[in-house]
């Protein structure tokens, strides 16, 4: 009768401290991919801080653009409200999903301005603007290699709140949804540091 007593109460230990294991471990890579989503909120806050001054750069240049110019500087806007509102839940999907959309305005509003820009060789030779355009595709490679390291957090986050039996438990430790990947709808064009020539 006590080594029955014994035997159930050491399983029931066994099964408490692997309940335990589970939410720490959940609670570990929930934060691990937060932090790797604010690796990225740095390296975008940086590219949309490098834009007004690209933009000002450019105005006394490109006087007769003034669309494309308006059009960055929109772009630029809409994306840095949709990266707060990703930076205050970067487990939501909607709003990972109004991020990526956003950024990739943003993208296509930076590949008309250089389009523009190539108009204009006394722009393209402006030490100020060869210097920001390094400064940008120093910030895209970081942004690019961040944003794995968040997919790759994310990934793990996933598959171990998807497997068994952790499955079981993470609903009703408040890990309910999947974290989003960040992927970006035309990779080609976002993933590609943006190519500003001089």
């Amino acid at each position: 009768m006590d080594i029955t007593i014994i035997i159930v109460l050491v399983v029931i230990a066994l099964i408490i401290f692997y309940v335990i294991g589970v939410y720490n471990k959940l609670v570990a890579l929930n934060n691990r991919f937060k932090n790797a989503f604010a690796q990225i909120e740095v390296q975008l806050k940086r590219r949309y801080d490098l834009i007004p001054n690209l933009i000002k750069t450019a105005k006394g240049y490109i006087k007769h653009e003034r669309e494309t110019l308006e059009a960055v500087v929109q772009a630029r806007n809409a994306a840095a409200n949709m990266l707060s509102n990703a930076a205050a839940d970067p487990g939501n999907a909607s709003a990972i999903k109004d991020l990526i959309g956003a950024d990739g305005k943003l993208a296509g509003a930076l590949m008309n301005f250089n389009m523009v820009m190539e108009a204009y060789p006394d722009l393209k030779a402006n030490q100020n603007m060869m210097q920001l355009s390094e400064e940008l595709t120093s910030t895209e490679n970081k942004i690019s290699f961040a944003r794995q390291a968040f997919n790759d957090q994310v990934m793990d986050y996933n598959i171990f709140k998807q497997s068994f039996p952790p499955v079981f438990f993470a609903p009703m430790f408040g890990h309910a949804r999947d974290a989003s990947l960040l992927e970006f709808e035309d990779s080609e064009t976002i993933q590609a540091a943006p190519k500003v020539s001089f």
